[in-house]
This record gives C-alpha cells, structure tokens and sequence, in this order.
C-alpha cells in the first residue's frame, strides 16, 4: 500500500430488517455497540470469507486475517479461487465461525501492499496471533510489486447478534 487507506467513519446503527415473525424488537433497545463487534473481529483467528465465481455460483473458504484499521487485511496466492474471483466481482461476505455469536461483514475485497514502516509493521504485529500456528509475516512480507498477494476488505455492511433476537443490529459506512 503505498499510502495508507483513509480511516473509516463510526459505521451507522440501526436495528436490521427481517421478515415478521422473527421477534426483532420494535425500538432501538438492546443494539449492539460498534466496539463490542469490532472487538470480536480483532479476536478472531478463522473466517470464512465468500466470493463469485463468474459463472455466478458462491464459492466459501476458511481464511487466516487481521482486522486493523477497521478493515480485513488477508494474504494468499493470487491465484487461489477466491481470488480469482474478486478480481472480476470485489464483492464478499466475511463470517466468524459462530453461528450464535454472528458477525457478517459485507463489503469489497481488492488486492493491495503494504510497505514495512507503518502499514506492514501493523499487520505483522497484528498477524502475531498465528505465531504459534507457524505463520508469522515480517514487516516487509507485503512490500513489492505484487504486494505479496496482500488483500483487503473494506466493509460496507456488517449485521451482528450475540443473543438474537433482541440484540440483531445493522451497522452500514
């Protein structure tokens, strides 16, 4: 990256839209905090992320990532599936593996670099939680011309419940 992104705005919260039935309060009682979401995002170690092959079919992966800055930053092979798949469609869903504790993450995911002073030292540190795991990307794991195979997520909507249905919240940028 060869200038850092530009910080993201507090998203806007408001209950989400589910069809009748469900039990989702009428007020605003009970919304969850941005915080307390992003918190669990930071947290995480495995994701599921969701892309479109170009014949319009869903193609899901389990993924190792970071939430820094708030977005998703995430590496791999140019040439896997997924993103193969975003180079044509940026749009994706990222999950977190609880189907109780849900956060989805809808948003755009793009190729990108990080230079070693800043952005790169960031992740690295951030990546730090798969030291154990054998993963561990120095400062400079991302610098270069093909980023190495650096990508981010930028949400555009992330809809969140942690006791549904009183707490299902919408959060959009």
């Amino acid at each position: 990256m060869d200038a850092p992104l530009p910080p993201l705005p507090a998203p806007r919260r408001d209950r989400a839209r589910l069809p009748e039935g469900y039990g989702l309060p009428a007020d605003d009682d009970g919304l969850l905090d941005w915080a307390d979401v992003e918190a669990r995002l930071v947290a995480a170690k495995h994701y599921w992320i969701s892309s479109v092959r170009p014949d319009g079919r869903p193609h899901s992966i389990p993924r190792w990532g970071v939430w820094v800055d708030g977005r998703w930053w995430y590496d791999g092979a140019p040439t896997t599936q997924h993103a193969r798949n975003t180079q044509r469609n940026p749009a994706v869903t990222l999950t977190l593996e609880s189907g109780t504790q849900v956060v989805i993450v809808e948003g755009t995911s793009v190729a990108t670099g990080a230079e070693p002073d800043g952005p790169g030292e960031r992740l690295s540190a951030a990546f730090g939680k798969y030291a154990d795991d054998g993963y561990a990307p120095a400062p400079d794991a991302w610098s270069g011309d093909d980023g190495g195979g650096l990508r981010v997520v930028t949400p555009e909507r992330v809809l969140a419940w942690f006791s549904f249905p009183k707490d299902v919240t919408r959060f959009r940028w």
